[in-house]
């Protein structure tokens, strides 16, 4: 019984040693429609074209002081047999848009070993993919940009009234990141939503991320 207690303790101090203090998640909303629209190349999951909505870009803690930690456990590998019962839910609401055409596991695998990694003090493997879904469920930032009469029909939008939609929704300023289109015009990108370290509700930023937006961005479609 001692022996089992000792190996027990070896095991939590050899996953304390990789886990790395943080201070916030920043939860990254990706628009494919810019994505597609941009010098990446696209293709769709081989579950098919996504839904015309925001997807999981990923979960990442950060340091209120700027930086992140990263690939913090090498002996953590993404297994999606953990994951097995929110994979209908992964392939809709985190999908991948990278090319060749695969069915995301090199994604979750990429969030998870170099992101996921480094929230093992607060969530294990099942638990972080599960959270990105519930805080997407909980912004529903489409629904809320669409009532606000602000639509993904290739027209251009006031930032700030974007801002202040989704600051209305999720109660905290969001980080916004745009990209250009092939006729240089900035379209809405990614947002960012800062999450308290249990991955349970959304925080004011300690730290904003720099995304470079004209004051009126194109909401393309999708």
């Amino acid at each position: 019984m001692k022996f089992f207690i000792f190996i027990l303790a070896l095991q939590q101090l050899y996953v304390q040693s990789f886990a790395q203090d943080f201070d916030f998640f920043y939860f990254v909303l990706q628009w494919p429609g810019a994505y597609c629209d941009s010098r990446h190349s696209c293709c769709y999951p081989q579950t098919g074209k996504p839904a015309a909505d925001f997807g999981i870009h990923g979960l990442w803690p950060n340091y209120k002081t700027g930086g992140w930690p990263q690939n913090c456990n090498p002996d953590s590998r993404f297994d999606d047999l953990r994951v097995s019962d929110l994979m209908s839910d992964l392939q809709r609401e985190w999908p991948t848009l990278s090319c060749p055409s695969n069915d995301g596991m090199k994604f979750w695998t990429h969030e998870w070993e170099k992101h996921g990694t480094c929230a093992e003090s607060e969530l294990d493997q099942h638990d972080y993919f599960e959270a990105g879904l519930k805080l997407k469920q909980k912004a529903n930032l489409l629904h809320a940009l669409t009532n606000a009469g602000i639509k993904p029909d290739d027209k251009f939008y006031e930032m700030k009234d974007i801002e202040n939609t989704i600051k209305q929704v999720v109660g905290f300023a969001p980080g916004i990141e745009c990209n250009k289109d092939s006729s240089h015009n900035s379209q809405l990108y990614q947002i960012y939503l800062c999450v308290d370290t249990s991955a349970s509700k959304f925080i004011n930023c300690p730290l904003m991320p720099h995304g470079r937006c004209d004051s009126r961005v194109q909401f393309p479609k999708f």
